[in-house]
């Protein structure tokens, strides 16, 4: 129940996506939020317990204004940018603004959407805050967009869109000196800047589209697919319109209930996003072989989202290819076929931010051949047992920075993780075998 005394604009909080605004009375902004449903976030803060932080803004609130918004996704692009225009005192000063994320267009012949920390930009000389772009700015980046709270949600955001608008962060075989499509070229996220299948013009209208997004200008993005569509129909170009019609009707019917699969937080402050880029709360995959002598040889892929098992996202391989004990190449066969997965279903089997193998060097080395086949770059860790779990060896290339600055303070989950994808294993290698000797009897 929110207290009689504060004003709340058109006296109710409707129960749909938007952003929120407190203000205290003096009319200053303390807080910029967003919120899948208005009415339910907004409430929780006058429902539970508060640590001494919330607990002051919560005391100050006088006012609670709100923009909704027709889909999850654009109330995070709003929130980003109403944070990044007005600064609320909770949502900066409470927290290290280098911690930050921010979306980052390249300026290059092809641009590329990269995400970025505050703290990258600050080495640039770069003010993520500045209403326009500095000179010196410009010299790296189209656009900066940002803060956004939660890493997470970001890139599941971009993984949305990218479906309608497939944008690259390849390079073109001009510099790369080969014409090799990528993985995302297959499952049509990628429109072929790898195979100079696309002009640097034609590839700087999908980036304007992009930007569009990012800027809030989603009636305006939707206005210009709708007018370059009714232009490749006029010069029957039907397969091309076709693919912009999709598109405009993607974009008019966002699916984005599980953009955030919960809100960022239950309360603002309780989780400070990494300062690493590879984040240990996004999806991460493990994986592991279970045989006996080579016998009901199985495999199992298991899922951890937000550090947490996702149950729902376990998988399980029976090993088709292999005969004998050879665990090296069943896990190859594994990954072999989890990652055609995703050109046939890439909704359903979204790629992860790292990838655990139950193994050593062996193992390690084999998958990374495979992703290197599948042209995806994934962040790799073997984890290699010791006689107990102290003595486990973390494999991985240290020669990637930001993996070597996560492997340590994720060994605990790595490990976790490993233990869970076993036990699915050894699970299903059971039943096999049950089944197997239920067959010969």
């Amino acid at each position: 129940m929110i207290p009689s005394h504060i004003t709340i604009k058109n006296k109710e909080l409707p129960d749909s996506p938007g952003v929120y605004f407190y203000y205290d009375m003096s009319g200053e902004l303390l807080y910029v939020g967003k919120a899948t449903s208005l009415k339910k976030r907004v409430g929780s803060y006058f429902t539970k317990a508060h640590d001494n932080r919330i607990a002051d803004m919560v005391s100050n609130i006088a006012r609670i204004d709100y923009v909704q918004t027709g889909t999850v996704i654009e109330a995070l692009v709003l929130e980003a940018n109403q944070i990044k225009a007005k600064r609320p005192k909770y949502n900066i000063l409470q927290r290290d603004d280098k911690t930050f994320l921010y979306l980052v267009i390249t300026n290059e012949a092809y641009p590329r959407p990269l995400l970025m920390r505050g703290l990258e930009l600050e080495r640039l000389h770069i003010n993520p805050f500045e209403r326009k772009l500095s000179p010196v700015a410009k010299k790296h980046f189209l656009a900066v967009f940002g803060p956004y709270t939660s890493a997470q949600a970001l890139r599941r955001a971009l993984d949305l869109i990218r479906k309608m608008i497939p944008w690259s962060i390849c390079q073109p075989p001009e510099v790369t000196g080969k014409r090799k499509a990528c993985f995302n070229v297959h499952i049509k996220k990628c429109p072929g800047v790898c195979t100079g299948a696309i002009t640097a013009k034609e590839y700087h209208r999908i980036i304007r589209q992009l930007i569009l997004f990012f800027e809030g200008r989603k009636t305006e993005l939707m206005r210009e697919i709708k007018k370059e569509m009714e232009h490749e129909a006029r010069l029957h170009r039907f397969e091309q319109a076709a693919k912009l019609r999709n598109n405009l009707f993607a974009l008019e019917h966002i699916q984005d209930v599980a953009l955030v699969m919960k809100e960022d937080a239950d309360l603002p402050f309780a989780k400070i996003e990494q300062k690493e880029g590879i984040d240990l709360n996004g999806r991460i995959e493990c994986y592991d072989i279970s045989n006996i002598s080579g016998t009901s040889a199985v495999g199992s892929m298991v899922v951890f989202l937000d550090g947490k098992p996702a149950k729902k996202e376990y998988r399980k391989f029976k090993i088709k290819t292999v005969q004998g004990s050879n665990d090296v190449a069943m896990m190859e066969e594994v990954l072999r076929r989890r990652l055609a997965r995703v050109k046939q279903f890439p909704d359903t089997w979204p790629l992860p931010v790292l990838m655990v193998i139950d193994g050593g060097e062996g193992q390690v080395g084999k998958v990374q051949d495979v992703l290197n086949q599948f042209d995806v770059q994934i962040p790799l860790v073997g984890l290699a047992k010791g006689f107990d779990r102290k003595q486990d060896r973390l494999v991985f290339d240290s020669r990637n920075l930001a993996l070597a600055q996560v492997v340590e303070r994720g060994k605990q989950m790595f490990q976790q993780a490993r233990d869970e994808a076993h036990r699915f294993a050894i699970k299903y290698h059971r039943e096999l075998r049950g089944k197997s000797f239920v067959k010969k009897n």
